[in-house]
């Protein structure tokens, strides 16, 4: 067994001593690989101090300068792509080839952010539209707010943290990340390449800590804005607290996905797999609910089992492994907990529903002709490798079930029909629908975000330097 490292983390650069450890484990092998320093209250006020000081100088920045800085950050990043890749791997348990795929995610995140930097444009106005301010002119400029405060979840420990930290450098605010605790080595080390890249100091600060003291940044005053990826019960009540301050919220789903009978099956079929499956399940914008017509379903949901079949978890350093464990047995056992509970109240059990420790096979339920509605597993967000299939005879049927949820982030249709798009595309209430493939589609400059328990606001670096900076007005009298 190798020695575990020991993280002891400088707080605004002046405190080294040792606090209470965070134990970070290998999520396949069970294995202890680091033991992280813990901020108290005292830590954290430091850290806030340190993040209105950096905001001056963040703030001060010329739009090269960010730019360049963030140039340099996605090049080292590109650099040290394997090292982040493993990390990933044991920490997050996240599968190797995934793993590398989120890197050179979070590669462009920053590029996007680069560009963006040179982007903060602003509107000459008019104002003489009326005879009193016939003399006037304006102009308007977006500026940076003031500090954030980011919050950042297990399953995406690195474009995850990039799309708040990104954006915050690209507008010019300092940020405070509280990283996830499950897997908080990665975003230390994204600390770690940010500063090595020329940041001011205290420009980022990743700062490991229990709730509660992540509740005095989100309560403080101090930070401008809130940025918080997780579980829709923490989001909202971290809003809650949240004052005065903007707030931008990236929470859970139960993604739906409807395959009409004109889709393209085979595409259709491979999506759907990789969407509810993949790094077991544990994606806001898995495939958890599908919606299949009538006409195709036998055949579709028996391919779709045989594939499921076919996957079994595997160590996340293996080339072909596509899910190895959940995050932890305790969310394990309640995934089970689900499809039991599912299984009891008449749902079929095609494959799975099964789990050995913290790794759980893939699982098909089918409901037949029933929206399952009152099961967990149809009403929650799973965040595991379970599946619920459903068959329908017309659209509306297929769109009334599929919108019959209290989250709204994104859903896939599978249709040649233009027609039926736009009449998904009015009804569907969610953040986002996408066309021909699954709701796991996401492309890291879009418009990102949910509707409904789904949250608030969205990402995307373009859009997130909206929820970063505010409009600051010019007025001019002309001279008579």
């Amino acid at each position: 067994m190798a020695t575990p490292i020991e993280v002891s983390l400088p707080i605004a650069s002046t405190r080294y001593d040792d606090g209470p450890r965070l134990l970070v484990h290998d999520r396949w092998t069970g294995e202890l690989v680091a033991r992280v320093t813990m901020a108290d209250a005292v830590r954290a006020e430091e850290a806030t101090v340190a993040a209105v000081r950096a905001f001056e100088a963040t703030r001060a920045m010329h739009s090269f300068e960010r730019r360049d800085l963030l140039r340099r950050v996605a090049a080292m990043l590109r650099d040290r792509g394997e090292e982040l890749a493993q990390l990933m791997a044991s920490e997050a348990g996240k599968p190797i080839v995934q793993a590398r795929g989120e890197v050179t995610r979070a590669v462009s995140t920053f590029e996007l952010a680069s560009e963006e930097a040179s982007r903060m444009t602003g509107e000459v106005m008019p104002l003489d539209v009326t005879p009193a301010a016939a003399a006037y002119s304006g102009e308007w400029i977006r500026v940076p707010a003031g500090p954030v405060i980011g919050i950042a979840p297990f399953n995406f420990p690195l474009n995850l943290v990039a799309h708040k930290v990104a954006p915050a450098l690209a507008c010019g605010c300092s940020i405070v990340l509280k990283p996830p605790p499950q897997a908080p080595l990665t975003s230390l080390a994204l600390g770690d390449i940010v500063r090595a890249c020329g940041a001011p100091e205290n420009a980022l600060q990743v700062v490991p800590c229990a709730n509660d003291v992540a509740e005095l940044f989100v309560r403080d005053p101090r930070f401008a804005t809130l940025s918080f990826t997780g579980s829709a019960k923490v989001g909202w009540a971290l809003k809650a607290i949240a004052g005065k301050k903007r707030v931008v919220l990236e929470l859970g789903g139960n993604a739906a996905a409807i395959v009409h009978e004109d889709a393209d099956r085979a595409w259709a079929l491979d999506r759907v797999v990789g969407g509810a499956f993949a790094y077991a399940g544990q994606v806001c914008i898995k495939v958890q609910r599908l919606y299949v017509h009538r006409a195709i379903a036998d055949s579709f949901v028996a391919d779709l089992v045989a594939r499921a079949r076919a996957i079994v978890p595997k160590d996340p350093r293996d080339e072909s492994a596509v899910l190895g464990a959940m995050i932890d047995e305790g969310n394990a056992a309640r995934v089970v907990s689900w499809v039991d509970e599912a299984r009891a109240g008449g749902a079929t059990v095609l494959c799975g529903g099964t789990r050995d420790g913290a790794r759980m096979a893939p699982t098909v339920l089918s409901f037949g002709e029933r929206d399952g509605r009152g099961t967990k597993v149809v009403d929650e967000e799973a965040f595991g490798p379970v599946l619920t299939v459903h068959t329908y005879d017309t659209w509306d049927r297929a769109l009334t079930m599929a919108d019959a949820t209290k989250y709204g982030l994104q859903a896939g249709i599978f249709t040649d029909s233009h027609a039926r798009i736009r009449q998904a595309f009015a009804r569907l209430h969610v953040g986002g629908l996408i066309v021909n493939d699954t709701p796991t589609f996401r492309v890291d400059s879009m418009p990102y975000g949910g509707v409904r328990e789904s949250g608030v606001g969205r990402e995307g670096v373009r859009f997130a330097i909206e929820d970063m900076t505010e409009r600051k007005l010019l007025v001019f009298r002309a001279s008579s």
